[in-house]
């Protein structure tokens, strides 16, 4: 598609994937024509008879009070009381969590995941590729989730830096980030870094799994060389400084503890070989991604200091996962691990609570600790716990308000606020959709009405019902590497096809 017709579609389509959200009427080529309106911030806000669930010291409360002042926790209790200005919220018979908070995520990214012309890509960012647009967001604040982890792709052994963002739905990318957050990089182990199963170049390196472990070892010396040259001008500035370069710089805030490894991983083996190899390096893992033998080295996992970040219940997806179990994650939380359940996925992101509520399935984990599984332990992971992660005095007012337990097969998330600011309302999504309806078949009938006129190459491209223009709103699925859903503009699927290997299973 030609950059003028996509200019010409995206204000058309985009109406017609993101339900309950009206974006702002704006002039073509407007950069704030996708942005919807930032929600109020209330200067209190009280929600009064829920059950609270803290994801804190405190637990679960009964019949308990949630005060917010100025985009920040004030009080959980009972019977607190609340200023004449304040929104009034009765929660009576519903529920309160944290904003859930998903620890692997390829949400909002622009392109691909994965720098696959390189062995080592720690250079690349992946905050310079936020996509602020994807609809994705406001479905997933339809879910609960409140934050998540940007990864870098699993074609590395070292990868990209990552990007932790909050779903303010309607900020541009730098609105996003969540402010402080501890950078991070992704590092992959195994069948995706050596590329078992894709990719034909013969002379790639690494082939083998010890490739993959000398490319990280001759980085690590390679960083603590460069650190120790740029040391030495410093103490003595005379003639020519050390040529700079951007990825040993990013290798050696790894080697410092000012930068957070997340490891795809999955054989037991492998997890082994980079806790011994971190460890001769004095450097702490922030967490193995994926992990589905850590149940097998779960003692190991813990003694080294790591999180644990893994799929609640996939498996048999390819070769190196056949050992994994369901009971991965109450394993290697029983045995001192910080535990989080991920989604790597666009889809699954908007059912986070229900992914914890597989700890208590599969392993019996009490369903307070549960739901840490997708808040506070996953703050933890992103060294943000002292921001989001439990309802807590000073805290963000990242919250949820669900019809019911929040683990339930049948609850509904009701409202999700961030910062105070409500993003996400179920009963005025609802109450939009007859009008949103009606703006889709205005928008149609213009584009078909446009499309009969015909333009410089006689109309080719001016068909209002041309095939093979991408879904808008897919765009993180094709980021994914999942099927490429093409449409017509009146809504019917025109083509499917493979979007290219760019997964991170």
């Amino acid at each position: 598609m030609t950059a003028p017709t996509f200019r010409f579609l995206a204000p058309l389509l985009a109406p017609l994937f993101a339900a309950g959200v009206a974006l702002a009427a704006t002039a073509a080529g407007d950069p704030e024509a996708w942005h919807a309106p930032r929600p109020e911030q209330p200067s209190v806000v009280l929600v009064k008879h829920a059950t609270v669930w803290t994801s804190g010291p405190r637990g679960i409360l009964e019949d308990a009070d949630l005060l917010v002042r100025d985009g920040k926790i004030a009080a959980v209790g009972r019977g607190l009381a609340a200023g004449g200005d304040a929104v009034v919220i009765d929660a009576t018979g519903k529920h309160i969590t944290p904003g859930l908070i998903d620890a692997h995520s390829h949400t909002a990214i622009v392109g691909g995941v994965n720098e696959g012309t390189n062995t080592i890509t720690a250079e690349v960012r992946i905050e310079d590729v936020v996509n602020s647009e994807t609809v994705s967001i406001y479905r997933q604040l339809a879910g609960g989730l409140t934050a998540c982890n940007l990864l870098h792709g699993s074609a590395n052994a070292i990868g990209g830096q990552n990007c932790v963002i909050k779903l303010r739905y309607g900020e541009d990318p730098e609105g996003l980030k969540l402010e402080g957050a501890k950078p991070g990089i992704k590092f992959a182990l195994g069948e995706n870094p050596k590329r078992s199963n894709w990719g034909s170049d013969p002379r790639h390196y690494p082939k083998t799994r010890p490739g993959v472990e000398q490319l990280i070892r001759e980085r690590f010396v390679s960083a603590r060389d460069y650190m120790a040259e740029w040391d030495a001008w410093k103490r003595n500035p005379v003639g020519i400084p050390p040529k700079r370069d951007l990825q040993l710089e990013t290798v050696a805030e790894i080697l410092r503890g000012e930068r957070l490894i997340h490891s795809h991983s999955y054989r037991q083996d492998e997890i082994l070989m980079l806790t011994r190899l971190c460890d001769e390096f004095g450097v702490t893992i922030g967490t193995f991604q994926h992990v589905l033998e850590g149940y097998k080295v779960a003692d190991e996992i813990a003694a080294h200091g790591a999180g644990a970040s893994c799929f609640s219940d996939w498996w048999a997806y390819k070769f190196e996962v056949y050992d994994a179990i369901p009971y991965n994650g109450a394993i290697m939380w029983d045995r001192g691990v910080v535990t989080t359940f991920n989604s790597d996925s666009s889809e699954l992101a908007r059912r986070m609570n229900l992914e914890a509520a597989k700890a208590v399935k599969y392993g019996g984990v009490p369903e307070d600790e549960a739901l840490r599984f997708v808040t506070l332990n996953a703050a933890i992971q992103l060294d943000v716990a002292d921001r989001i992660g439990s309802l807590e005095e000073g805290k963000d007012a990242d919250f949820v308000i669900w019809s019911t337990d929040p683990l339930s097969i049948y609850t509904v998330c009701e409202q999700t606020w961030v910062d105070g600011r409500k993003y996400f309302d179920r009963a005025e999504d609802l109450a939009n959709r007859d009008a949103l309806a009606a703006e889709r078949e205005a928008l149609l009938t213009k584009a078909k009405a446009a499309g009969g006129k015909k333009g410089k190459n006689g109309g080719k491209d001016a068909g209002a019902t041309a095939a093979h223009r991408p879904q808008y709103a897919d765009r993180d699925a094709l980021d994914e590497g999942g099927v490429c859903a093409c449409y017509d503009l009146t809504g019917h699927a025109a083509c499917s096809h493979e979007a290219g290997k760019e997964n991170d299973r």
